[in-house]
C-alpha cells in the first residue's frame, strides 16, 4: 500500500510538473481544478449548493495538506468561486505560493438548488419524492425547483473556464471550485454527456489536471488524493 501510494504521487507530480511546451504555433494552458475541503453539511447530508458554508476542523486539514502537497508546483495565477468553501482552500494554495487570488467568478458556483437549499436529503425525499428519485437516477433531466439544471451549471462554469484559458493563455491556472461544478465542467470540456456526471468522482480537495491546446481539451488526473495518503 505504502508504495502504491508513493508511486502515484510521483505519477501525479511529474505530470503537474512537466513544463508547458510553447511553439510559434499554439500553447499549452494547464488548469489544476479542484474541489474544496470538507465542510459539516458534507457530513450531515444537507443540499447546500449556493448557502456558504465554512470548512470544518477536516476541511482545513485538507486544504492545507493540499497546499503542502502542490507548493513546488509552478502555478501563474489563483482563482476561486466565491463562495469561502473553496475561496479558502485556493487562499491556502495560494499563500504558500507566496501569492494571492487573483479574482474571484461567481460562474464557478456550486449548482444552484433552489428551494432545497439548506434541505436535508429526508426533506427532500418526502416532499419531493417523484423529482428526488429522477435526480437519484437520471439527474442530468432535473430541473430543481427554483434552482438550476445541470445544463444550466455547465453552461455557466464551462462559459467561465474558458473565458479564464483565454485570458491566461499558456499559463498553469488554478482553481478552486465544487463537487458538480467540476463534473460538468470536465464533462463539457471532454466533449461527454451531462449523463456521465455520476461517473466523475470530486472528494474533498480532489485534484484534477485539464490541458488545452489548439481548442481541444484533455484529461491528465481526475481526482488524485494522494496529498491525503488515500487511495480511492
Amino acid at each position: 500500500m505504502k508504495f502504491c501510494l508513493k508511486f502515484l504521487a510521483l505519477v501525479l507530480a511529474a505530470i503537474i510538473f512537466a513544463p508547458v511546451q510553447v511553439s510559434a504555433e499554439s500553447e499549452v494552458t494547464r488548469v489544476i481544478l479542484v474541489r474544496h475541503g470538507e465542510t459539516t453539511f458534507n457530513k450531515t447530508g444537507i443540499y447546500y449548493g449556493w448557502l456558504d458554508a465554512p470548512l470544518d476542523e477536516t476541511g482545513i486539514r485538507q486544504a492545507e495538506a493540499l497546499a503542502k502537497y502542490l507548493k513546488d508546483v509552478p502555478i501563474d495565477v489563483f482563482i476561486a468561486s466565491p463562495l469561502q468553501r473553496a475561496y479558502v482552500t485556493t487562499q491556502k494554495v495560494a499563500e504558500l505560493h507566496g501569492m494571492q487570488i487573483e479574482y474571484t467568478d461567481p460562474r464557478f458556483r456550486e449548482i444552484n438548488f433552489g428551494d432545497w437549499e439548506g434541505k436535508s436529503a429526508a426533506e427532500v425525499q418526502e416532499k419531493y419524492p417523484e423529482l428526488n428519485a429522477m435526480l437519484l437516477k437520471k439527474p442530468w433531466l432535473v430541473i430543481l425547483p427554483n434552482g438550476e439544471s445541470l445544463d444550466d451549471l455547465a453552461n455557466r462554469a464551462s462559459a467561465a473556464l474558458n473565458d479564464t484559458v483565454a485570458r491566461y493563455p499558456g499559463k498553469t491556472i488554478f482553481i478552486g471550485a465544487h463537487y458538480i461544478a467540476n463534473t460538468v465542467m470536465i464533462c463539457r470540456a471532454l466533449g461527454i454527456g451531462l449523463e456521465h456526471v455520476g461517473q466523475i468522482r470530486q472528494n474533498n480537495t480532489g485534484i484534477n489536471v485539464l490541458e488545452y491546446k489548439d481548442g481541444a481539451w484533455r484529461a491528465l488526473v481526475i481526482n488524485s488524493t494522494a496529498h491525503l495518503n488515500k487511495i480511492l
